[in-house]
């Protein structure tokens, strides 16, 4: 009797650790990806193949199961110029290989749509208003921004980066350095110049930089693994 009475306490104990549980993550992360016109269809397909594959890849489960909570929280967005913004996916959590697969399987069914100019401004200050959105408490929060180019539409990139930065927001960079020039231009410096000057901040910000569209996937693993993990900042290349 005496036993059974002990292990019930126990268990009333454990309930609500487990609710707590069910309500944190380790981080929230906001997936904000390009998909302007500089990007093709080619292009738009390698960066949602990098991004299912990094998601539902064992090792990143690994990565986010030895959280302190063992979760995270994902919302994906696309971007364009300063009209468009748009979530794709909604905040998931996700806590287990079910979870990253059913979440990969949801993007693989997702539409596209591709239109002209490249706001990073925008993408951030959207990416704000979904991070608010978040349902559930995180240890950190974090956008991370992809792009092939750089900000030619709406305000500063900067600006919003900077706004971030003073709610508590890590904006990590995944640029992807193309051989192409954008609408006809290069862009005006290094896109991972600009990147590191302009768009990339807070607590232990980073970047790893895409060399193209081809290593993209590897770029995107690596760098959730160091998100997911919050290791030390740095810059690396893929590819």
């Amino acid at each position: 009797m005496r036993r059974r009475t002990l292990l019930a306490v126990a268990g009333a104990a454990a309930l609500p650790m487990q609710a707590l549980a069910e309500e944190a993550v380790d981080v929230a992360l906001v997936l904000a990806v390009d998909v302007s016109r500089s990007i093709d269809e080619d292009e738009a397909r390698l960066q949602r193949e990098g991004y299912r594959s990094a998601v539902a890849d064992p090792v990143v489960v690994a990565a986010i199961r030895g959280g302190m909570v063992g979760s995270v929280a994902i919302a994906y967005v696309e971007w364009a110029g300063i009209e468009y913004q748009r979530t794709v996916i909604p905040w998931r959590r996700i806590a287990s290989q079910a979870d990253a697969d059913a979440w990969a399987a949801e993007l693989a069914g997702a539409s596209r749509t591709s239109l002209s100019w490249t706001s990073i401004s925008g993408a951030i200050r959207y990416s704000r208003e979904v991070m608010a959105e978040c349902p559930w408490e995180a240890t950190r929060r974090v956008i991370d921004v992809s792009a092939d180019g750089v900000n030619n539409s709406g305000p500063p990139a900067d600006q919003q980066r900077d706004a971030a930065v003073a709610e508590g927001i890590t904006i990590n960079g995944l640029p992807i350095i193309n051989d192409r020039p954008t609408f006809g231009r290069m862009p005006p410096v290094p896109l991972d110049d600009y990147f590191r000057e302009n768009v990339i901040g807070g607590d232990g910000h980073f970047m790893i930089v895409a060399e193209d569209f081809e290593s993209f996937g590897v770029a995107v693993k690596r760098k959730l693994i160091r998100e997911i993990a919050a290791l030390p900042g740095s810059l690396v290349r893929s590819g």
